[in-house]
């Protein structure tokens, strides 16, 4: 079940990030090494949410390891390090963002718009960085206790990356929320037949030590496959054999919740399977709704669903 309670001991609490502080860049908490040898722009972000630290443990263990690219340019960024720094261990759930959700922010006509908000003037400082990306990674946690995603939206080349990745086992494509782009819906990374690639990795539970471990063994694969860092230094981290290729999962529909009364109708957990087609799942303003297909997969449901939020995301297996 998800917990929105204090972190308990055994808990993965925030790191301490603040040696690392300003970064080596122009823009604050980004550090940026170039190799000797021309290659892609490979960048891994972390803090997108401020109560999400597995991505920051992964990175500033990567930083503090000294893992410098062997061709190309690799970045690591940390997002939202406004509302990182005022997490809460007794509320770390409210510490997700400052005044809104960093990760709606980035459609192109927001990113040039002059609407302001925190994470807004945070995004616009971050996005001439990863404009230049030809592969992110955005490391996410969950508010479940559910299996790790790779998220790779609807672009065939973020599935195809998703896939020689092949972890976690899971690659989930989708079309986003209706709150907002998220980075990786970004039109650099959706548009055309070819281009750069970003991948949302799903890491786990926020507060499972789990998560943080998964994170850095995806990141370590991400760098291994896209080539930037070497194998051999990046050892400690990277499964012992190859992994086997991932179950594919297609978005069939969106549910984003319409009235303060929408409720499920059993605690989904995430990634539990309806057998049957018209099976009520979620009470939306008295109307019933109900599984449009058999085996339809529930991923990744709202612990507290919102109204004009994203509830749950209903799927099928793919080949």
């Amino acid at each position: 079940m998800a917990r929105i309670e204090p972190l308990a001991p055994g808990d993965l609490w925030p790191p301490d990030i603040t040696g690392l502080v300003p970064g080596n860049d122009c823009t604050d908490h980004v550090y940026r090494f170039d190799a000797a040898v021309p290659g892609p722009h490979v960048l891994v972000n972390a803090l997108m949410h401020g109560n999400e630290v597995c991505g920051a443990v992964a990175v500033a263990t990567l930083l503090r390891a000294g893992i410098r690219p062997c061709r190309g340019s690799l970045t690591f960024s940390f997002a939202n390090v406004e509302a990182f720094n005022h997490l809460d261990p007794q509320f770390p759930v409210l510490s997700r963002y400052m005044d809104e959700d960093m990760n709606r922010v980035w459609a192109p006509d927001i990113l040039a718009g002059s609407g302001d908000s925190i994470e807004r003037r945070r995004a616009r400082s971050l996005w001439p960085l990863f404009a230049e990306a030809d592969f992110l990674l955005d490391l996410h946690s969950m508010q479940h206790d559910t299996i790790p995603l790779m998220l790779a939206g609807r672009s065939a080349r973020g599935r195809a990356l998703a896939g020689r990745l092949g972890m976690p086992g899971f690659v989930v494509m989708d079309g986003g929320h209706a709150g907002g782009l998220r980075l990786i819906d970004h039109p650099r990374f959706t548009d055309g037949a070819d281009g750069p690639v970003a991948l949302l990795a799903e890491c786990g539970r926020h507060q499972d030590r789990s998560s943080a471990r998964t994170a850095l063994a995806v990141t370590a694969r991400f760098l291994a496959v896209t080539g930037a860092v070497a194998t051999t230094a990046l050892s400690p981290w990277l499964p012992s054999a190859e992994p086997p290729p991932p179950r594919f999962v297609e978005v069939t529909e969106t549910v984003t919740v319409c009235s303060e009364q929408f409720r499920f109708l059993q605690d989904f957990k995430g990634m539990d399977i309806i057998p049957r087609a018209g099976t009520g799942f979620a009470v939306d303003a008295g109307r019933l709704l109900r599984t449009p297909h058999d085996d339809c997969v529930m991923i990744m449901p709202a612990r507290v669903p919102m109204r004009g939020q994203t509830a749950v995301r209903l799927g099928r297996f793919r080949s």
